[in-house]
């Protein structure tokens, strides 16, 4: 009698962990293409600092919302999909002389470690691997907002910074006087993969 009791506690218990884990368990959600961009500026001679975009961005965030520190990120930006507004200038920068993206079609970043600040910010250090050449960067990052969208699709709502330096990428053009600092904004938001087994909905 006992030994069942013990049992059916060992189970129970089993039981409730597993529940919890799954409840607690880092979720894997991709970013939203139509709602993710990376805003670029730079100083051009003093005289203003144009701006543009890449777009078509694709990336996996692994949120674990019981550890956030734990949380992973991959993005993919295709450097073809360059908007300044100005068509001229998007070749120039897809070109040989800047980012030569016949050569290096894809940017990408790599999150290695996360440090959590305060009123939901966090800082997002990784690898950026940008003209074929890989360095540290990190991304001063906001949690905006965490919850259903208007589709009802549960969402993480990103903002953040960061600067670069170009020459650290072997993209030298026209310095000093076109700067050499790049600043970055990135605005992003990333739905939950809904993963389905038969006879479960997630």
């Amino acid at each position: 009698m006992l030994k069942n009791k013990l049992s059916k506690l060992l189970l129970t218990t089993a039981a409730i962990l597993c529940v919890n884990n799954a409840v607690f368990a880092a979720e894997t959600y991709r970013l939203d293409p139509m709602h993710t961009a990376v805003v670029w500026k730079i100083n051009h001679f003093g005289f203003s600092n144009p701006s543009g975009k890449f777009m078509n961005i694709d990336g996996v965030l692994t949120l674990d919302e019981k550890n956030p520190a734990a949380s992973k990120l991959s993005v993919t930006i295709p450097i073809a999909d360059v908007n300044s507004g100005i068509a001229k200038l998007d070749e120039n920068i897809k070109g040989k002389e800047f980012l030569d993206a016949e050569k290096f079609p894809t940017a990408t970043f790599v999150s290695d470690k996360i440090d959590l600040g305060e009123n939901n910010t966090a800082v997002v250090h990784g690898i950026l691997t940008l003209h074929g050449i890989a360095k540290p960067l990190d991304l001063q990052v906001k949690l905006n907002k965490l919850g259903k969208n208007f589709f009802q699709k549960q969402t993480a709502g990103f903002t953040a910074t960061a600067t670069l330096k170009r020459s650290d990428f072997g993209v030298n053009a026209y310095l000093p006087g076109l700067s050499d600092q790049v600043d970055l904004e990135i605005e992003s938001e990333a739905n939950l993969v809904e993963e389905t087994t038969p006879g479960i909905k997630k």
